[in-house]
């Protein structure tokens, strides 16, 4: 009887390794973005401007998008917060508060369940009075 329970238990942990060291591949969706950069060119002082950075779910399985940083404060970003399904769409919409004069180039991290996990967008432009 205790040879059964030892060989049971070895057993068990035999089967533990074996399970944790095969790798574990969560599904990934994929985004395609109709594009990541915006060059807004000349803008005025004082006035924010939007833009829309649109894409879609070209994967097999939902796409999450995490979390979404811009790089300072002056550059706000609202994104879905609810998974965009297979073959779906949607988009990102940053505005960026032009209270300073000069040439600005920002950067906005969208952090997703995507194989790349990150994709960084950019927006530039210039600030005039």
């Amino acid at each position: 009887m205790n040879k059964t329970l030892s060989g049971i238990l070895t057993f068990i942990v035999y089967f533990s390794f074996a399970l944790t060291a095969c790798p574990v591949n969560k599904p990934k969706a994929m985004i395609n973005w109709s594009e990541t950069a915006m060059d807004f060119g000349q803008v005025p002082y004082n006035q924010p401007i939007e833009v829309e950075f649109r894409f879609q779910n070209s994967g097999m399985f939902p796409l999450i998008i995490n979390n979404v940083e811009p790089s300072c404060g002056c550059t706000v970003a609202d994104f879905p917060k609810q998974p965009i399904p297979a073959g779906g769409e949607g988009s990102i919409k940053v505005t960026f508060d032009a209270k300073l004069s000069g040439y600005f180039s920002k950067t906005i991290t969208v952090h997703s369940n995507t194989e790349e996990k990150i994709t960084t967008l950019f927006i530039k432009g210039e600030v005039v009075k």
